[in-house]
Order: structure tokens, then C-alpha cells, then sequence
């Protein structure tokens, strides 16, 4: 069991993990030993999740997740197999920890009456400044 927070635990069989030869660090064995981890887990069907926490969660993994909702975490930043288990099982809970505490409602906030004046005024200054710049127009009449 992958407890994640005091109300939400992952259960052994809705995790799934293959494991894949990494490349990187791994000395002799990088081209015998599976020690990399893909860890799978069917976020959209889990019944330990709360329906608001399935969908932020596929929202946040991005890229990580499916068509179908399924999370996957590759892990291959150890030489041990074991290592990589336990790197993508705390990514994953990592991951549904942030899931499960609800964003902040935004606060409407207005500009104050002081700044809009100001935002005028500098603007006014500004356009007097450039057609300062301007070349001066000369008359017909005189």
C-alpha cells in the first residue's frame, strides 16, 4: 500500500511496474540488468481517488499522462532496481499529494483610483514629450 496522505492510499494491485534496462550509470550490468522503473497507475478509473483529485492530477502530470488517464513515471536515476521502485513510488505520491490540496480561488482585486490617474498622466507627459519631437510645421499663410 502507497500511503499518500492521511485520506488518500494507493493500493498494491492499482500499481504497475516494468521494469526496462536504463541507460546512464550502471557500470557492467547497464547492458544485462532491468534496473529502470516504469510505474504505471490508472488514475482515471482508481477508486481511491476522489473524482476533483483524478482530474487535477491528469491536468498536472502533463505529458506523463494518457489518453486514458493513466499516469506513468519512469525511474532510472539509481544503479538498483529497488532504488528506482522507490524513486517513481514517491514521484507518483509527490505528484498526487499536490493534486489533493485545491488550488486558492483567485481574489478579484481593482486598480486604485490614484494608479489610473497616474497611468494617464504618464501617458499624457509622454505624447508631449514625443510630438515635441516632431518637425515643426511651417504655414502658407505667413
Amino acid at each position: 500500500m502507497l500511503r499518500v496522505t492521511e485520506d488518500i492510499a494507493l493500493e498494491d494491485w492499482e500499481l504497475r511496474e516494468i521494469f526496462l534496462r536504463a541507460s546512464g550509470p550502471g557500470g557492467q550490468n547497464v547492458n544485462k540488468v532491468e534496473t529502470a522503473v516504469q510505474l504505471r497507475f490508472d488514475a482515471a478509473r482508481s477508486p481511491s481517488l476522489p473524482e476533483a483529485v483524478k482530474a487535477r492530477l491528469i491536468r498536472l502530470a502533463g505529458r506523463r499522462a494518457t489518453r486514458d488517464g493513466e499516469i506513468v513515471i519512469e525511474a532510472r536515476r539509481f544503479r538498483t532496481q529497488e532504488r528506482n521502485r522507490e524513486d517513481a513510488r514517491e514521484r507518483l505520491a509527490a505528484l498526487i499529494e499536490r493534486a489533493a490540496s485545491p488550488p486558492k480561488p483567485r481574489k478579484k482585486t481593482r486598480v486604485p483610483k490614484a494608479e489610473r490617474r497616474r497611468r494617464v498622466e504618464d501617458k499624457r507627459r509622454r505624447s508631449e514629450i514625443k510630438s515635441g519631437r516632431a518637425t515643426p510645421r511651417v504655414d502658407k499663410d505667413g
